[in-house]
Parts: structure tokens; sequence; C-alpha cells
């Protein structure tokens, strides 16, 4: 078939390596444009563009979509797939293929519809989550669902983690899904009224750890914001008040004041039981083991994290 790709970062690349690797035409894919990124600000392309520069297809990346309808039908595409893309479908865009718009959707719909379904299934101590190949409509990620693929979340999960996972998997449900839509036997399926949530995009406020939580509820914050925005909390270093990022946690023994260190490995007590941190990262430097921070920052018994 024919197939218009919508996507923008990494998580997308593998649906679209697949759809190219299966051999269907890729006329065009459309992607975020290039933005200032790192140190230098340099303009820097999306995960999408690179991979399609890679394979010689068309890149196009308009700010919005508002009059991009007429340009989409005239690819005369069979079907467009969007992936983390970023921008709004109106509906004169949804309606520019015959087969009509496929997204994958990294949640178990309709749990977790928005932005941070990853995070969001971590943060709220999911078991499990999934991904969804849906067919747009104009609603929020409320179309109808043609399948679904599920995988457990574990205790070490942390939101890079299952966001690699999901990509893979819904790459393969992507393909599949294509391959039962050519054949005219693809079934979709009206999501359900009850368990409706709601994944709000990651707020920079949200960082701040929070150890007068329970430890569990701690672990699956930390998780939830690794890599962004990083879970972070603050503790003296040096005499000096360091604010540290937290990327992994583990559950640990251990009672005190919330925010207190109980030992030389970073056990830090919760307001129910503790965690251990596992990696972090100082302003400026690169992640480390916490056995690697502590050769450098003295922290022990007594001391004392902040928000």
């Amino acid at each position: 078939m024919r197939v218009v790709f919508m996507g923008t970062p990494s998580f997308a690349v593998p649906t679209f390596m697949e759809i190219a690797g299966q051999g269907h035409e890729i006329p065009a894919v459309y992607t975020q444009p290039p933005r200032p990124a790192g140190r230098g600000m340099a303009e820097r392309r999306s995960a999408v563009h690179e991979a399609a520069d890679a394979l010689g297809i068309e890149v196009r990346h308009p700010t919005s979509l508002k009059e991009e309808a007429g340009a989409i039908e005239a690819l005369e595409a069979d079907v467009l797939v969007v992936v983390a893309y970023g921008l709004i479908l109106p509906q004169a865009v949804l309606d520019s293929a015959p087969l009509g718009a496929f997204n994958v959707h990294a949640s178990l719909l309709p749990r977790w519809r928005g932005a941070a379904p990853v995070a969001r299934a971590i943060m709220a101590g999911d078991a499990q989550t999934g991904v969804a190949v849906m067919r747009m409509e104009k609603g929020l990620d409320t179309g109808p669902v043609a399948m679904v693929e599920r995988t457990p979340i574990g205790p070490d999960d942390t939101a890079a983690d299952l966001t690699d996972r999901l990509s893979r998997l819904g790459a393969d449900l992507m393909v599949r899904a294509l391959a039962g839509l050519e054949r005219e036997a693809l079934t979709m399926t009206p999501q359900p009224q009850e368990g409706v949530t709601y994944a709000h995009k990651i707020d920079k406020a949200e960082a701040p750890i929070d150890f007068t939580a329970d430890a569990e509820t701690v672990r699956n914050h930390i998780h939830g914001l690794n890599p962004m925005p990083g879970a972070h909390a603050t503790i003296e270093i040096g005499g000096k008040p360091e604010r540290l990022k937290v990327l992994r946690a583990t559950l640990a023994d251990g009672t005190g004041a919330p925010g207190e260190v109980l030992d030389d490995r970073l056990t830090v007590a919760c307001g129910r039981g503790a965690v251990r941190l596992v990696r972090v990262q100082r302003a400026g430097k690169s992640p480390v083991e916490a056995d690697a921070f502590l050769r450098g920052a003295r922290i022990g018994p007594g001391d004392r994290f902040e928000r």
C-alpha cells in the first residue's frame, strides 16, 4: 500500500522502518521541523527525519496542517500512519486518504489517553501497559481500536526502558494491522466509556521528589520521570545545597524521617518504607551509579534530602 507516515521522536522510528521494510510505498514523511538543541543550540532534525533521509524518502515539516490536506491528498496514499507526530490532524487531513489514519498509541486505551501515557502508567503504579493501533478521529485518542499488545511494567522499568520496549511492540503491531487492512480483514472495536483516564503532559513542577510519600510511590515517581524531566531532590554536598537528579531507585528496608539518609549506600527514608537511590546525576555531570557518586560526595547516615 501507499502510506504517508507522520511521526517525530525515536519512538516512531521502529514503526517507520518496519513499514518501509515490509515493502509498503512511502511517498512522503511528515515530521516536526528542525529545532535548536544542545549547548550550541544548533538546529537538530527529528529522529524520523534522519531515518527518512537515510532511505531517500521526501520529508515535509510544516508548522501546521491546517492548509496541508490538499498536498497530502495529492500523494494518493491509501492510508496515513501516525506515531507521536506532535501536531493535531484536522478532519480534512484525516479524510485525505481513503482508508483513513491509524495511530500507534502507547497505552491500553481508553486508559491513558493523551500526551504522556508511559510516564503516567509508571507513576500510577500500573501493573501492565501496552500499545494500541487505533483509527484516528477528531477526539483525543477516542477512535476505535484495531489491535492491542500488552506488556508488564516491572519494578525496575523506567519510562525510557518502557518507551523503548513499546516502540518495538508498536512497530510489529502496526505492520500486522496494515496487512489486515489490505486484506479488508481488520476489525475495529469502539473504546468503552468506562475506564477513561488522561495522561496529561508532564510538567517540570512535578520533578521534585516528595519523600513523605510511601516508598513505592517515590520509586514510581522517579522511574516515570526518567529520562525527562528527571526527578530530583536537594541535599548538602561539601557544605553547599545541591540539586541531585535521581534516575533509578529500588525499594529498601529502613525507617526514619522522610528524606533522611539511613546508610552509606544512599538508602533514603520515605513516609512509609525506604528507597535506595541506584543511579543519579549531578548538575553538569553524566549519570553515574550510586557507588561512583558516593566516591566524590560524602553523604551518609543523618544527612537529609529536601524537595
